[in-house]
This record gives C-alpha cells, structure tokens and sequence, in this order.
C-alpha cells in the first residue's frame, strides 16, 4: 500500500506531462509527415497524423528548384564559424572581466551589457553602410563577424563571466606557484573547467545563427550565397504562391541539425545554465 500513492503519483505525472508536450510536439509532427503529402491533403480537415499515400517527390523538388545543398553548406559553416568564434571571444572576455581587476571595471561590463538591450533592427542600416562601404555587401563576412562581436556575444561573455566567478580563487593560486601566467592559468586551468558554461554558449549561439533571417536578407542578394532561413522563402509557384509541400520538405532537413545539436548538448546546455545563475 506504501507504493501505490507514489506510483498512482508518478504515472499522472507522466500522463500530464505527454499531455502537455503535444503542444509542443504536434507542430513539428504535422511539418514532417506533411512533407510526404500531396498539398490538397496538407490542409485536410481534421488532419492525418499520416499520410495516406507517402510521396518524397517534395524533397526532390527542393534541390532542382534551388542550389539547396550549397546554401545548407552556407548555414551550416557560418554556424559553426560564428559559435567557435564567440566561444572564444566570450571566454577570455569572461575570464577578463571575472579575474581581472582594472579601473572602471564594472562601469565598462554595464556598458557591455548594455548592448543586449539594443535591437539589432536598430544597427542593421548603419552597419549595413559600413560593410557596403568596405565592399563586403553580398558575402557571409557580415554574417560572421556581426554575431560574433555584437549582441550574442555580449551574453554569451555574461554567461562565462559568471561561471569563472564561481570558480574557487585557490585553483588560480595553485596555477601561479606552478609558474603558470595569467594567460596560461585562463587556458590551462580555468577553460576545461568552463566545459558546462562553453556547451550553454555553444548551443544557444548556433541557434541563433542558424535561425538569422533578416541579416541574411539585408546583406545577401545572390542565391548561391543564401542561408537557409533565406532559401524558405524562395519556394513559390510562378503565380508566387507558396509550394507548400517543397517548403515542408525543406523546413524538416532545416530542422534536423538543431535537434540533434540540442539531443546531443543538452546536458552540458543544463549544467552550464545551472552553473552560471541563469536558472529560474
């Protein structure tokens, strides 16, 4: 009798939880079997959770009607780019403002922080201006170097000051009576142990790059040099309506590495949160 509350207990629990997760869940089931549907089955009331005739053709179709594997090709290396180059920057801007005492330190980390809150619609003209004028308009450059020294960055080094302050000050001391410096005691001994904290940044950082949809089309007018959010967009009939079982098709392959990303990482994206106070 002890054992049956908690079971009775556990198993509304699990119920409430599938529960709630169709929400979630329905969304992203629709968008990939309705990529194997004919269109007049696509809006079909009520809606099959299968198709009655499975059809691949759609993802054929998203690579004849554009260079779809180079512009995945494009996403996928600015992605990876942008996250390695703002794990970097925000781990030794991070280890800086946490370790490192100068004048006007916290002054100059609000003024950082105070970058978050300024929308990038804001800044998308005058640095539009700027890379036009450097005739970098039309390549991925901007698309790089933006992220990474602009707004996710700026949480991103929030994220690894936090964590390296929770550090214990006896790991650097032990560092120093080893001969190590400043840089070697950052590289040695304080990054590995920022795993957690750089598996957060990781995560959310590509994210937000595979996601990027304005400042592509801001910055971008040739199709072989289009990311995927951009390329979506693009799938229309010749009266411009939307294919709708192509764009399905080509929204699913567009999902895939995000949720393989957060599958894979989603440990560290936990621990690294929890570590850094960012937890509710």
């Amino acid at each position: 009798m002890r054992h049956e509350t908690p079971t009775r207990l556990k198993t509304l629990l699990y119920g409430l939880l599938c529960l709630l997760c169709v929400p979630f869940v329905f969304p992203t089931w629709w968008m990939v079997t309705s990529s194997f549907k004919p269109v007049s089955e696509i809006f079909a009331f009520p809606p099959r959770l299968l198709p009655a005739d499975w059809d691949d053709s759609a993802y054929g179709q998203v690579f004849r009607l554009q260079p779809f594997a180079g512009q995945y090709l494009n996403s996928l290396y600015i992605a990876l780019v942008v996250t390695v180059g703002t794990m970097a920057v925000a781990a030794m801007a991070g280890y800086a403002f946490a370790r490192i005492r100068f004048p006007g330190q916290n002054v100059l980390f609000v003024v950082v922080l105070l970058g978050l809150l300024i929308p990038s619609e804001v800044t998308i003209v005058p640095l539009f201006q700027m890379f036009h004028g450097l005739g970098l308009t039309d390549t991925h450059w901007p698309l790089i170097l933006v992220p990474i020294l602009g707004a996710p960055s700026v949480l991103a080094t929030f994220i690894m000051r936090q964590f390296f302050i929770s550090l214990p000050g006896e790991l650097e001391e032990a560092a120093r009576v080893d001969g190590l410096g400043r840089f070697g005691t950052f590289y040695r001994v304080a990054l590995p142990l920022a795993r957690p904290a750089l598996g957060a940044v990781a995560i959310f950082t590509f994210l937000h790059s595979w996601n990027l949809y304005l400042e592509p089309i801001v910055y971008l007018s040739s199709p072989e040099r289009f990311t995927l959010p951009q390329a979506l967009t693009q799938f229309v009939d010749a009266y411009g309506g939307p294919m709708w079982n192509v764009q399905l098709a080509a929204a699913s392959m567009t999902a895939l590495p995000v949720l393989v990303v957060f599958v894979l990482a989603q440990r560290q994206f936990i621990e690294g949160l929890a570590h850094t106070g960012l937890k509710g």
